[in-house]
């Protein structure tokens, strides 16, 4: 049910008379469950609407015809209700996370309309036969679907939900009804890896190209794991064969198919892919090929200056980044000193105190172990004119980090450092680095 909060004047929904607190109930006799109707049914010439009316709450159908592209002109109140987890995966980050928190980081969402819109991983377990038929019918291609596993005693044991076991039966059902998937893997060392990932990516890769690809991903873990699943975490050697068992199949397959996270090559010591391994990186905010296109958009920005360009001022700036990034971004930045006169350009990676040593990306940097990084700096090495930071350790459309400090809170206690946020890649680094937006 969707309750109209704003009728566009002049608009088809005006004509009709909608007002405003009247409610959606169904479009063409189906049931409206969600903005997602609204979007599909309104995109068509011709369907039936049933509106509840707000005063008298009688329910009318009205038959719609409008022209192709023509809106129906109306916003709704928002509905903060989304579909939750019901796993209790034996690696849930979630679960990983210290109290004290903003709420919103403790929501375990796994709601397909999420999935369709914004690109969050779903595992499908909290759907029903009809909610699968809605996806096929309102065609919400592509999903992103955390598969972890096709063996069903395996995944159910993972997931620790009896109804994880029908996986195979969805994709399938998915893949008929036309709906393109991007799948994941969060690899437990001894469980869904080695054999059983060859089993995974096989039956997945049988419905290619609708399963367009496999994301392989470490578990992460943090230092609140008491009580929780024992899992190691994964070292060099574990890296290098899951990175040859990558390549075996994919050459396989004839297609780069199933995506590594760009940890296995830190870890492994290897070089990472390039660019055009990861096609149209529709994997990248899962950290697959977040590398090699940030390392790929540098390069090219230094490749268009051909002689060191003047910086506006001599500055030292620093460089903050997570303990993995700063092992691939170091000749990155002596290249960028060598370019730009006056640039003074350090690394400072950041051990993440608050969620452990053990997690070492940049993104999950909190502004806490952030402050305490540059006051240790400050302590050892004096003063620095200038700060930058990665868009992935704050939040995304408001500059608040997972600790809850916020970037001017940040700003507040070095004073004398001018801090920015990088937030258009490798590009944007080189830009700023050289002080031209």
């Amino acid at each position: 049910m969707l309750k109209i909060a704003k009728v566009k004047r002049g608009s088809l929904a005006k004509s009709l008379g909608l007002e405003v607190g009247d409610e959606l109930i169904a479009f063409d006799g189906l049931a409206c469950e969600d903005e997602l109707d609204y979007v599909y049914y309104t995109e068509t010439e011709r369907f039936t609407l049933t509106v509840r009316d707000h005063r008298t709450g009688e329910e009318t159908t009205l038959a719609v015809e409008k022209e192709e592209g023509e809106e129906l002109g109306l916003t709704f109140e928002k509905n903060e209700a989304i579909r939750t987890c019901q796993n209790r995966c034996v690696f849930c980050f979630v679960d990983q996370m210290p109290k004290g928190m903003r709420e919103s980081l403790y929501v375990k969402d796994d709601d397909y309309s999420m999935s369709f819109t914004c690109g969050n991983f779903v595992t499908l377990t909290n759907l029903s036969d009809e909610g699968l038929a809605r996806i096929v019918r309102l065609k919400l291609s592509p999903l992103y679907i955390s598969v972890h596993t096709t063996n069903p005693a395996l995944r159910v044991k993972l997931l620790r939900n009896r109804f994880a076991g029908k996986i195979n039966e969805q994709i399938k059902r998915l893949a008929e009804g036309g709906i393109t998937m991007h799948c994941q893997a969060v690899l437990v060392p001894s469980e869904n890896d080695g054999t059983e990932l060859e089993r995974t990516a096989r039956e997945l890769f049988s419905f290619y190209p609708k399963v367009r690809d496999l994301a392989c991903v470490p578990t992460g873990l943090t230092k609140y794991r008491d009580g929780l699943h024992p899992i190691s975490d994964v070292d060099k050697a574990y890296s290098e064969k899951l990175l040859d068992l990558v390549d075996k199949l994919n050459a396989e397959f004839g297609v780069n198919f199933l995506l590594p996270a760009d940890e296995y090559f830190v870890k492994a010591e290897r070089n990472f892919k390039p660019a055009s391994f990861y096609g149209d990186f529709s994997q990248i905010e899962n950290g697959i090929g977040m590398t090699s296109k940030f390392l790929s958009e540098a390069e090219t920005e230094l490749a268009k200056r051909k002689e060191s360009v003047p910086c506006k001022t001599p500055k030292k700036t620093l460089l903050v980044c997570g303990v993995s990034a700063a092992k691939v971004l170091r000749d990155l930045v002596e290249t960028c000193n060598a370019k730009i006169n006056g640039l003074q350009a350090e690394l400072l990676p950041i051990e993440n105190a608050f969620f452990g040593q053990t997690v070492t990306c940049t993104g999950l940097l909190t502004g806490t172990d952030i402050a305490s990084g540059l006051a240790e700096y400050q302590k050892t090495n004096g003063e620095f004119d200038e700060v930058l930071l990665s868009k992935d350790t704050l939040k995304e459309f408001e500059d608040v980090f997972l600790c809850g400090m916020t970037l001017n809170d940040l700003k507040a206690r070095f004073p004398f450092a001018n801090i920015r946020v990088n937030r258009e890649g490798g590009a944007g680094l080189v830009r700023m680095l050289a002080d031209k937006k």
